[in-house]
């Protein structure tokens, strides 16, 4: 069947690490060797641009990081590829969690000198809540860093899960020589190149070819043959169930700037990765086979063009075919929607589409009818699970520096922490503006965002607040005495739920004693969890 071809050709998967590891080039090099661009950097026009094809919004180019998920698709040996690039900073670690709902594997990115870093860990978590399997990639080889040996026990040890060695590095820094498939028992040579693809591919019958010793020298071949006679000893054989059931990573070896090691693990994946799976809802699993579409949003990005003020809502598609200029039914507000022009991407450029199956991550132009975790369906009421939303740890009072822009102002914080970035909260009829975030660094990009492409400048004050909690309670009088007890501390999120905004544990605790029959939610997510 055509409809069930169409599901097994697709592979959606993130990339994350700890900032600084090379995820970003690392996508950059599979997108090369994907065909999906032909320089590193290079746009349509064939210029060359010294940031990354990924890294796309203007702060990101300046400060070479990444602090939003760019979505990018490609065709490789049949297999449509559904790439998330995702952030790495740890203030942006809310994205990359969400993210994370959408995808169904990740390759996490290691540094072969600094090894598993704090954020690696945070994230490994989320995957192995989800069981999600993983492909562990070790980067910068070029690079003198950690031995291999000592990097596998370190992965295991740290990320809590058992790793199998699939590609071997032939020495590493200044004699590095390139890698050994162990899956294929093939080696691969490449010139150190780092915008186009030279590989040198070695057909070698077994670890035991004398072609290796010509192609690598002598005393590096007899390193690798001792090396790979330990890791057979050591690790059972790879097989394919464990993988797929989140309990074995496997981990490939090489430099993404200079194209080692990645042409190999492109191809180890589009094998051994999982086509789409089946997603749990408030009902039931909707597997990706059934007839009718479903799908779920995962992000929201405003001005993704910004000569153009678009804003796109991200939907991965879940089940059944998602076709252009067919209505929709959106379960939250309960009302159809057709959309003209669905998108498909490329970081920035955009393309329309006439359909989309499981595993495809679309783009829907929005004119605010969507949040994150917004369902879209063929009719059937219900809403996907797992969506994570976190409670701030930071809140700073919005000042507007120029009234003459306030319009603007109001439009671009509305729709910037749409994007789910921050959350916003209201006190004092709407005079007050307050905005929560998980790091400091993205109060730096809402400013920036909102002076850039909104044309309204601003600035942060702190304010003494350790948590905001939404509240609930079935007893009318005393939610009514609470309120009023506790007005001065009293805000409304964007849905004008009622927070609580507790200066301090102590202070959080005593109301939580003091009103028994009210019940607080560390979540915005309250209503699913009631």
């Amino acid at each position: 069947m055509a409809y069930t071809e169409e599901i097994n050709k697709r592979r959606t998967f993130a990339i994350i690490s700890h900032p600084d590891a090379g995820k970003t080039t690392l996508t950059e090099k599979l997108l090369l060797f994907g065909g999906a661009i032909q320089t590193a950097g290079a746009v349509k026009s064939n210029k060359i641009r010294k940031t990354a094809t990924s890294d796309f919004m203007e702060i990101e180019k300046q400060r070479g990081i990444s602090v939003a998920t760019s979505v990018m698709g490609f065709r490789y040996n049949n297999v449509q590829v559904n790439l998330l690039d995702t952030p790495g900073h740890k203030d942006f670690a809310e994205d990359t969690y969400r993210t994370l709902t959408a995808v169904d594997s990740v390759i996490l990115v290691v540094d072969c000198a600094k090894g598993v870093e704090a954020q690696t860990e945070r994230l490994m978590e989320v995957c192995r809540m989800r069981n999600t399997p993983v492909i562990i990639f070790v980067n910068k080889m070029d690079r003198e860093g950690k031995n291999p040996f000592d990097l596998l026990d370190e992965l295991e040890e740290k990320l809590s899960i058992k790793v199998r060695p699939l590609s071997w590095p032939i020495s590493m820094g200044s004699t590095f020589k390139g890698v050994y498939n162990l899956y294929d028992k093939s080696l691969l040579l490449f010139n150190p190149n780092k915008t186009k693809i030279e590989e040198d591919i070695v057909a070698v019958e077994n670890i035991d070819d004398e072609l290796l010793d010509e192609q690598v020298g002598e005393d590096e071949a007899k390193q690798l043959r001792e090396d790979v006679t330990l890791i057979e000893g050591v690790y059972d054989p790879f097989t394919q169930e464990p993988y797929l059931a989140g309990n074995i990573a496997p981990v490939f070896f090489g430099s993404a700037i200079n194209n080692f090691g990645v042409k190999e693990l492109l191809d180890t994946f589009i094998r051994i990765s999982p086509k789409p799976g089946a997603r749990p809802t408030d009902k039931r699993e909707v597997e990706p086979e059934e007839n009718n579409f479903s799908g779920f949003v995962f992000k929201i990005h405003a001005n993704l063009d910004p000569r153009h003020r678009d804003r796109i809502a991200f939907l991965r598609v879940c089940s059944g075919k998602f076709e252009r200029n067919k209505f929709y039914h959106h379960v939250r507000l309960d009302k159809d929607f057709r959309f003209s022009s669905p998108a498909s991407f490329m970081a920035q450029e955009k393309s329309i589409i006439e359909e989309a199956f499981p595993g495809d991550v679309i783009g829907l132009y929005d004119t605010g009818n969507f949040k994150i975790g917004d369902t879209l369906t063929e009719g059937e009421d219900l809403l996907f699970k797992g969506i994570p939303s976190f409670s701030p740890e930071i809140f700073k009072e919005l000042i507007n520096t120029d009234p003459m822009k306030s319009k603007q102002l109001e439009k671009g914080i509305e729709q910037l922490t749409d994007e789910g970035v921050a959350q916003l909260f209201t006190q004092s009829s709407g005079s007050k503006r307050i905005v929560g975030t998980v790091g400091e660094l993205q109060f730096e990009v809402i400013q920036y965002r909102l002076l850039h492409e909104y044309g309204a400048s601003c600035r942060f004050e702190p304010r003494s607040i350790h948590k905001a909690c939404w509240f609930t309670s079935d007893d009318r009088a005393q939610l009514e005495k609470f309120l009023d007890v506790k007005s001065q501390y009293i805000a409304y999120d964007k849905d004008r739920n009622a927070v609580f905004l507790a200066e301090s544990p102590f202070l959080l605790q005593m109301a939580i004693d003091q009103y028994p029959a009210v019940t607080f939610h560390f979540t915005s997510e309250f209503k699913r969890d009631t």
